[in-house]
């Protein structure tokens, strides 16, 4: 039996996930700003869902509701939901994200994605796991629909991708009449390359405020704004 992965507010049971909690997912869930004070809140793709989990902890949204299209992470994410401090605010729909988008007439004033990516990479034997990882099961131009038709007037979205992919999304973005507002750039350590865009977006314009952030110094020496991102949440921080 696999054990939970235990934060400070909550546990998350991940065995039946394919895509295990990784330093992505929690890196958005606590740099995702709140504060415009979200009254429901939408989580594209959720596998375990943490994401949800950690804006239920950092927020008073009244609504958090996530979306999983796999059988299994669905279940597990449900069960999550349950288990938590949090779950009369939280709801998992078991369905695809175009189906989600033509049945809700809702809009959501923040919405969250950390989609699935390595496109470019070989694929396993693990169909569940290839689906979690490879953006043909969420790509981004899909992603990019619904939030233009799910996101409130005044709502944020914000998501992590690869670097690499950061000036096409941003584009996609753009044809819809999304702003980028914040970008964040995410390095293992000083010496090594930007791997990671958190990027948030709203329908105002404003300055594109950038900011990078490291993660170690060496292995397993966190960097102040590290722990400070992400002490709200890990045990050991």
């Amino acid at each position: 039996m696999n054990k939970p992965f235990t934060f400070k507010q909550f546990s998350v049971n991940q065995d039946r996930c394919a895509m295990k909690i990784g330093t992505d997912g929690v890196l958005l869930g606590a740099w995702t700003s709140i504060r415009h004070n979200p009254f429901n809140v939408l989580d594209i793709g959720s596998g375990t869902g943490i994401l949800s989990l950690m804006i239920a902890q950092r927020s008073k949204a009244e609504q958090i509701e996530a979306i999983e299209i796999d059988d299994d992470a669905y279940e597990q994410c449900s069960e999550n939901f349950e288990n938590s401090p949090w779950n009369d605010r939280l709801f998992c729909y078991h369905a695809s994200l175009i189906e989600f988008v033509e049945e809700v007439e809702d809009t959501f004033y923040l919405i969250i994605c950390n989609p699935p990516f390595y496109s470019e990479d070989y694929k396993s034997e693990n169909k569940s796991r290839d689906l979690a990882r490879f953006n043909d099961a969420m790509p981004f131009k899909h992603i990019i629909y619904a939030v233009d038709h799910l996101l409130a007037e005044d709502g944020l979205f914000s998501i992590i991708i690869p670097k690499k992919e950061e000036n096409g999304f941003i584009k996609l973005a753009s044809t819809v009449g999304l702003n980028t507002q914040r970008i964040l750039h995410v390095k293992g350590n000083p010496d090594s390359d930007i791997k990671r865009s958190l990027i948030e977006f709203s329908y105002h314009e404003t300055t594109v405020n950038i900011s990078e952030l490291i993660i170690e110094t060496s292995r397993h020496n966190y960097t102040q704004d590290y722990i400070d991102l992400t002490k709200d949440f890990y045990l050991k921080m």
